[in-house]
């Protein structure tokens, strides 16, 4: 069922941002059919920033890396405007999960700036970018114990999880996340506090989150709107954050840097109408499966640990026994900074269940990333693995080493996405990854 259209007039409750309870609705404005201009973007986040203490206050903004469509220069700017003068200091913390770091180039490319020349367009801030391999940076804020676990999980987990997450963000008086609402693989929608947990996290709590989305399945968890288990642990570890949290989430045309909706408010109201606003823009319906994909993935997506987002978004519409393709000739490595995923291949969720005893130690999101991009399937002693749909790569990785990886190779020579089109028992997808397409049927 499609989610409400969500109001075109900003709703700001009265009185400062800071005095706003925990279920305080969102200030929101656009909707699905609406494009909003920049004038109208930079109004509505001055007037909801400007409403925050600030004075005397540092700051700190966590926003996504390069993986999401996003005006993050435009959004940026207009915190910034509001912020410079009253702040004592701005920090930009780039939330990377466990993303390869942005180098010089690519955060001002990013960001909105000169190349080298951060002071000129953004006085007074400093970007970071997440070290989520630096041990020494970061903070413990507290514990979630097992037997809580297990409740959020719905018995699926139980153990310990020691929330630590990066210390600017606890070293700062006030935390702001700017970011963009997909429909997402792990959680169900992304964005709110998602961008602390995974995106700021240390690995072991992006582990267990990631494992937990991967036990209950991305075809079943992506796009589902509400707490979803993963949503609900997010929220329980940003609950043990020191300090003021808000959230400027926004639903971004996916592939332009064209806006429908902003909401500001606590980060969970605030993602909670934006995904109200991303149910309705970020996902297609078909009338029928088909039987082949061929997803087109934009290069914003450097190898295919973020690439397979262009599997995600198409698994829930492919026959049983189809095959989905994802064509990223710019691809040439399957992951540099998780060296694991070619010693373990891809699997399906049950291939690493019933044969826990040899795969308990791997990293978990490794595991999880591995069963999101391999998708449904069985396995057992008897018959081995059976996986639903084939899953074959067209991109610049050695043919040897997508095939020791448990996948099918195809030459990316071969493929003509316009002659594909023509099939019409294929789906050619444009710019792969961030539109969720489903069955009418299912929705």
């Amino acid at each position: 069922m499609t989610a409400p259209s969500v109001p075109a007039v900003p709703a700001a409750p009265a009185g400062p941002a800071a005095s706003r309870g925990p279920d305080a609705p969102a200030a929101v404005l656009g909707g699905a059919d609406v494009v909003l201009t920049d004038d109208e973007v930079r109004a509505f986040v001055a007037e909801q920033v400007g409403r925050l203490e600030l004075d005397g206050r540092s700051l700190c903004l966590v926003v996504p890396d390069g993986t999401r469509s996003c005006p993050l220069p435009l959004l940026l700017r207009a915190v910034h405007d509001v912020a410079v003068g009253r702040v004592t200091r701005l920090t930009v913390l780039v939330a990377l999960g466990t993303h390869a770091p942005m180098g010089e180039a690519d955060l001002a490319r990013h960001l909105g700036y000169v190349e080298g020349a951060l002071e000129a367009t953004y006085p007074g801030t400093s970007v970071l970018n997440h070290e989520w391999w630096d041990e020494a940076t970061f903070a413990s804020v507290g514990t979630i114990p097992a037997d809580r676990l297990a409740e959020l999980s719905e018995g699926r987990l139980v153990r310990d999880v020691e929330v630590r997450l990066n210390r600017a963000v606890v070293e700062h008086d006030v935390t702001v996340l700017v970011g963009p609402v997909f429909p997402h693989e792990v959680v169900g929608f992304s964005g709110g506090n998602k961008y602390l947990f995974p995106g700021v996290a240390v690995k072991d709590v992006i582990n267990v989150s990631h494992w937990l989305g991967a036990l209950i399945s991305s075809v079943e968890i992506i796009g589902t709107r509400g707490t979803t288990p993963v949503r609900a642990l997010i929220d329980e570890a940003a609950a043990l954050v020191p300090g003021e949290r808000h959230a400027l989430c926004v639903v971004a045309q996916s592939g332009s840097g064209a806006l429908h909706a902003a909401a500001f408010g606590t980060p969970q109201a605030a993602w909670a109408a934006a995904a109200d606003v991303s149910a309705q823009t970020h996902v297609r319906y078909l009338d029928a499966p088909v039987q082949r994909v061929l997803s087109l993935v934009p290069e914003k997506y450097e190898d295919m640990w973020t690439g397979a987002k262009g599997f995600y978004k198409v698994e829930p519409v492919v026959a049983d026994g189809g095959q989905v393709v994802l064509y990223a000739p710019h691809i040439t490595e399957i992951s540099v900074m998780h060296p694991q995923i070619l010693e373990i291949g891809y699997h399906c969720r049950d291939y690493f269940v019933k044969q826990w005893d040899r795969f308990k130690d791997v990293p978990w999101g490794d595991l999880a990333h591995s069963t999101h991009l391999r998708g449904a399937g069985t396995y057992d002693d008897e018959h081995g693995e059976r996986c639903r749909v084939t899953v074959t790569l067209a991109t610049g990785i050695p043919e040897e080493v997508v095939r020791a990886a448990n996948l099918d190779y195809l030459d990316p020579a071969e493929v003509d996405p316009e002659a594909w089109a023509q099939d019409p028992g294929t789906l050619v997808v444009p710019q792969a990854g961030e539109v969720l397409h489903r069955l009418r049927a299912r929705a």
